[in-house]
């Protein structure tokens, strides 16, 4: 009895262990990439509806005819089409016909082009260095205050630092846009006396605008505002890029050289 009863434990152990390899191996078979769907993808794809360029997919990459939006990985898994976080349900997909559903739920029906031309739409597959001020920008003047004459500078120069903005393409399917932020000199003389000269960076802010909109925004612009007893006083422009919010930042140096930020409107 005991024998039996021995061996009766040992098979459940090794049937159980055997369902459980079994629903590894279907997972893991379930996770596996569709090469042919890949392969299907291929190419320059229109919107039916409109007619116009939508995508271009090469490799397990997909490009946007907009030069500011990022290419994007994207792997089949079953009837899913993923891209970063975001898994969209593919609804139909054959040799030149592709839709799926987008992150509003919408259908979203694509064709593949025959025009060879269309490639022109994605000449450039890498992001522009696209800036608010796109060069270097210098601008100065000279202020009397009580009889005392100061020369101050401004100058704006473009950087590699890299802004990402998070956007949706007329399809409703999420794309990251790159941007490049600036750094502004600001510089203040009275004759050959330098009372102060300083870069300024966006982080700088950080204190008294909200980090969600800091990290999408660009230092854009720095103008001359006034002078008084308090100083010189020169107005910061921070904006989201292709948006209207913007924070204008009041950036005031003292007679003793002492920076002071202070928030004036959004």
């Amino acid at each position: 009895m005991k024998s039996v009863g021995w061996n009766l434990l040992l098979g459940l152990f090794f049937a159980f262990l055997t369902i459980g390899c079994s629903h590894q191996q279907s997972k893991s078979a379930n996770e596996r990439e569709s090469a042919e769907a890949k392969n299907l993808l291929q190419g320059i794809w229109m919107d039916t509806e409109t007619d116009e360029v939508s995508i271009r997919v090469k490799g397990d990459t997909i490009y946007y005819p907009d030069s500011i939006d990022q290419p994007a990985y994207f792997r089949i898994v079953g009837d899913t089409i993923e891209l970063g976080p975001n898994h969209y349900p593919i609804l139909k997909q054959a040799a030149n016909i592709f839709w799926f559903r987008n992150l509003t739920g919408d259908v979203i029906k694509l064709r593949k082009s025959d025009d060879p031309n269309d490639v022109l739409f994605f000449v450039q597959e890498k992001p522009n260095q696209i800036t608010i001020t796109n060069e270097f920008v210098k601008t100065d003047s000279v202020v009397i205050f009580k009889g005392e004459r100061y020369h101050w500078y401004i100058a704006i120069n473009p950087t590699k630092y890299r802004v990402s903005k998070t956007s949706y393409s007329d399809d409703a399917v999420e794309v990251e846009n790159i941007y490049y932020d600036n750094i502004i000199n600001v510089s203040i003389f009275q004759g050959k006396e330098k009372l102060f000269s300083k870069d300024i960076k966006k982080q700088m802010f950080q204190d008294i605008i909200p980090e969600s909109f800091l990290g999408q925004a660009i230092l854009g612009d720095m103008q001359f505002d006034t002078v008084d007893e308090s100083g010189f006083h020169f107005n910061a422009t921070l904006c989201v890029p292709e948006e209207t919010s913007c924070y204008l930042v009041s950036t005031a140096v003292s007679f003793d050289g002492e920076l002071t930020l202070n928030l004036l409107e959004r």
